[in-house]
């Protein structure tokens, strides 16, 4: 089988600064330069405004692909933000793999240390006020182009320009873009039984788990 990888083109991190009526967010994130010290936590330097629901042990790192930067232009034309990565908040901009290719329980070597899918990013209301439009969230839903959170499974250290290797994939049947039709875009109606298997799915977040044990 030939070697599955993607290229990182950034590596991204941001505190968090108003952002609207009074909430704060830290989605507005810029480029490392040099090696970053990934922890279990996610990527040194890097924080939330949410704790709720943003961080953690199953969210410690998110993915955007850089692939789908095309297709956004085409829907955006002239959108600044989508000029460079970082537009969806993401701390990795990669290219190469995509929801689609990308399975729950993939491991990858990020520099020294190897990072775990967890799940699919679920899209909220800042996504639309960040790019000052109404449908991003809804577009998303719809298309699967959900970007994709990874759990820190070895700390280390990495940087752009280099490769994220596919190490291990447990589960070929289940890439996140299918979990994601099942349990944010209304497919769970359609395959009940797919619902029930990842409702007992240990390496599915916690949170996507019980979403999965509700939709049953």
């Amino acid at each position: 089988m030939t070697a599955l990888f993607m290229t990182v083109d950034a590596l991204l991190t941001g505190t968090p600064v108003p952002f609207r009526d009074g909430d704060y967010s830290a989605i507005a994130k810029t480029p490392v330069e040099g090696p970053v010290r990934i922890g279990w936590l996610g990527l040194e330097g890097d924080g939330v405004a949410d704790a709720v629901h943003h961080g953690g042990w199953d969210k410690a790192i998110h993915l955007y692909p850089q692939d789908h930067y095309g297709w956004w232009r085409d829907r955006k034309p002239g959108h600044p933000l989508l000029d460079r990565p970082g537009a969806f908040g993401e701390n990795i901009a990669s290219r190469g793999l995509t929801e689609a290719e990308i399975c729950l329980g993939d491991r990858f070597a990020l520099g020294s240390a190897v990072v775990e899918v967890s799940h699919g990013r679920q899209p909220c209301w800042k996504l639309d006020h960040r790019f000052g439009a109404r449908d991003v969230m809804a577009t998303i839903v719809k298309t699967a182009r959900c970007g994709i959170y990874f759990r820190v499974i070895r700390e280390g250290e990495a940087e752009s320009g280099t490769r994220m290797d596919l190490l291990e994939r447990p589960l070929p049947d289940w890439p996140v873009a299918r979990v994601f039709r099942l349990l944010i875009g209304g497919g769970h109606k359609a395959e009940p039984e797919a619902v029930r298997a990842l409702a007992d799915m240990p390496v599915l977040a916690e949170a996507w788990r019980e979403r999965a044990r509700k939709l049953v």
